[in-house]
């Protein structure tokens, strides 16, 4: 919990300050004196009378009545430290900076447990144990430096489950004149996590002085739909979030029987939730740190960018990024374009990128940013990129950037490389405000990311035809040892909500088969029921069309270990697609799609999305599958109708709503040729816990 003694508190007590700065408890207190806390200030040592200027206190008991205490003390103390504070002298938070609790052993898991229930028990915040502490405009809490220059309105909220990262991104930020509002460390984070600080900034927003940009370096994701819900509704509120992830690589700690369950990953689920709130997925500090950057400038509306630049290379780097990552480059060319070539020097090129050599001055700058800005109207936001080669001061070209970056519409990102050589003009350039970007590359990608994060998604309402009595009344129906339902319960299921599928006949003996083959027609396909995975065990035979091939495709299945009789169906042709439904811990549902067959099991080609899923989710991350040109159809082979194709995969996600209980689904392959689509194969699998 979260409350104001521990965002502002009006007194504060150090316990285990120390005059020694190389210790954390020392460093704390340095920072608050030197900070902006104008409260209460005290200090517990019990062996010195004076820290830092301060009358110590031997002991906890000699204390006035405190609203928030730091602790900088053994592990073992600690509990017994804020259960008597939180008795005794009416103390309502709590910083631990100490380590030696569950991040150690089993021993200070214990020790943490019983900290948190004291402080629970007097509904007092804490946050910690294992942290850096707190930073803010009301007090700078931390142990560490630097100790950023506070802007609480156009700075950045950063909340950290490591307080090295915080650190490390507070130093990459300042270099490049980001600027901070708040940092919040969380460090093992029990009783305050990442979303109840999210939580926090989400109910304490105002539009006239919130920070309005958020960074989230999160080791875990304990709470994923709190999460979800104050992600989206600070997004909604006008701000924008950039987040990493990490361990996105671990291995997965369940087992899983199905393709879906085996494919899916915390990272897929991780991406999926950050798509759904319109949170920027970033893989490194350096990222989140440009992304952050980008925020900072005016919102890019449209996908065309003009690179202007007096160093081709970078350029030509640039352009790649960008163009790699789906912003556009656009060839500028006609009389617009021949009237600004007038006004620069011989051998430069407003072909896009605009190269202005190496000899370009600040005025042809102004020109240039002018001429996009109000006469090429396809352009919609400029990349400037302007180092120096150490000839010539470049302070008055940085002067004109950093006033048509203020006075134009479209935004306008700077790329000032030259950290050496311009290193006293950039100097002035980030006094004014600005934040800089000194790899082209670096923001290039950085941009993309932001453009193509979408707004928060809201979910359709269920389709109120489907029968959900009958969809739940396969709860009661008997299930295999591993909880997958039957043949007959999975049509069931598909016949209500509406997906198409393929006539199946069960047979017991050779003559049932034959006769089966022949009622549906052949060719058929034959598949062994029982086995978990058909294919693996030989259990699956295609392109059937006589009597003879059924007997002896039959004999041949029955004899599979485990084998409890043959399902044929009719065989259809097309492209195979793909569905499958994943259950995540805290997560949800994750809804899998894509072509299926090879695609799924070799290419793993396949697209994410976190239920419920909207349609327009669906059919972007549709288009985004490498193999989408076979979806649409190409070199005379009949693609697949994609409304339809989305109206399925829609129906499989509304029906994780009404039966949450799904914990794997497949559906591989589907069939699809033109506006025919048909399920051939299917797996569910219930877990009701």
């Amino acid at each position: 919990m979260i409350n104001n003694q521990l965002i502002n508190p009006q007194s504060i007590v150090v316990i285990g300050a120390s005059n020694d700065l190389r210790k954390a408890g020392g460093k704390m207190l340095h920072n608050i004196i030197a900070g902006s806390f104008s409260g209460d200030l005290s200090v517990v040592n019990h062996r010195e009378s004076q820290v830092q200027g301060l009358n110590a206190f031997a002991q906890i008991q000699d204390l006035a009545d405190v609203e928030l205490a730091i602790l900088a003390i053994p592990a073992k103390a600690c509990p017994e430290t804020i259960d008597y504070l939180a008795a005794n002298k009416k103390c309502k938070a709590f910083i631990v900076i100490s380590a030696g609790f569950s991040e150690l052993n089993e021993a200070g898991e214990q020790l943490e447990q019983q900290m948190i229930a004291a402080a629970n028990k007097y509904q007092a915040a804490l946050a910690g144990p294992n942290c850096i502490g707190i930073l803010n405009a009301n007090y700078q809490g931390v142990f560490t430096t630097p100790i950023p220059t506070l802007d609480s309105k156009h700075g950045c909220d950063l909340i950290s489950s490591s307080g090295a990262t915080a650190v490390f991104l507070m130093e990459a930020g300042m270099q490049v004149g980001l600027r901070f509002s708040s940092v919040y460390s969380v460090g093992n984070g029990k009783q305050i996590g990442i979303e109840d600080y999210l939580a926090y900034l989400d109910a304490q927003f105002d539009e006239a002085t919130s920070s309005k940009t958020i960074l989230l370096y999160m080791e875990n994701i304990s709470k994923p739909q709190k999460l979800l819900k104050h992600a989206t509704s600070l997004i909604n509120k006008g701000c924008r979030i950039a987040a990493i992830k990490s361990g996105a690589t671990a291995a997965g700690s369940r087992a899983a029987s199905s393709h879906t369950g085996a494919m899916a990953t915390s990272d897929m689920a991780t991406r999926s939730l950050f798509r759904k709130a319109g949170v920027v997925y970033c893989s490194s500090r350096d990222e989140l740190i440009s992304v952050a950057s980008v925020f900072s400038y005016k919102k890019l509306i449209g996908k065309n960018i003009a690179v202007i630049t007096h160093a081709g290379g970078s350029a030509v780097m640039l352009t790649d990024a960008l163009e790699r990552g789906g912003l556009q480059v656009p060839g500028l060319e006609g009389p617009v374009a021949s009237e600004l070539l007038d006004y620069l020097y011989s051998g430069s090129s407003v072909s896009n990128p605009i190269d202005f050599l190496a000899t370009g001055t600040a005025e042809q700058l102004g020109i240039i940013i002018d001429y996009c800005e109000h006469k090429f109207e396809e352009i919609d936001a400029m990349v400037v990129v302007f180092g120096s080669p150490g000839l010539f001061d470049v302070e008055n070209v940085y002067k004109v950037l950093n006033v048509k970056m203020d006075v134009c519409k479209k935004p306008i990102f700077p790329v000032l490389p030259s950290v050496i050589n311009a290193e006293k003009e950039i100097k002035y350039f980030l006094s004014k405000g600005h934040v800089n970007f000194p790899d082209e590359v670096v923001l290039g990608k950085a941009l993309c990311e932001a453009y193509f994060t979408g707004n928060p998604v809201q979910a359709e309402p269920i389709d109120t035809s489907i029968d959900v009595d009958t969809i739940r009344s396969v709860l009661e129906a008997p299930r295999d040892k591993n909880g997958y339902l039957s043949v007959t319960n999975n049509n069931l299921l598909m016949d209500t909500i509406g997906i198409p599928r393929a006539i199946e006949v069960t047979a017991n003996d050779q003559q049932a088969a034959i006769q089966a083959a022949k009622k549906l027609g052949f060719p058929v396909v034959m598949k062994v029921v029982g086995p978990l995975h058909k294919s693996d065990v030989g259990g699956v035979a295609l392109d059937i069309n006589s009597d003879e091939l059924v007997m002896a495709h039959f004999n041949n299945m029955m004899s599979i270990d485990g084998a409890e009789a043959v399902l044929l169906q009719k065989q259809y042709q097309g492209t195979e697609l793909f569905i499958g439904v994943s259950r995540e811990a805290g997560f949800g549902h994750l809804l899998l799609m894509g072509l299926g067959g090879i695609f799924v099991e070799v290419i793993k080609d396949i697209k994410v999305c976190l239920c419920p899923c909207t349609r327009q989710e669906i059919q972007h991350r549709l288009q985004n599958l490498k193999s989408y040109p076979l979806l649409e159809g190409m070199r005379g082979k009949q693609g697949v109708d994609i409304e339809l194709f989305t109206d399925i995969i829609l129906k499989v996600s509304q029906l994780t709503q009404i039966l949450p209980e799904i914990a794997e689904l497949d559906i591989n392959p589907l069939i699809g040729q033109g506006d025919d689509i048909t399920a051939v194969d299917l797996r569910i699998r219930i877990d009701e816990h």
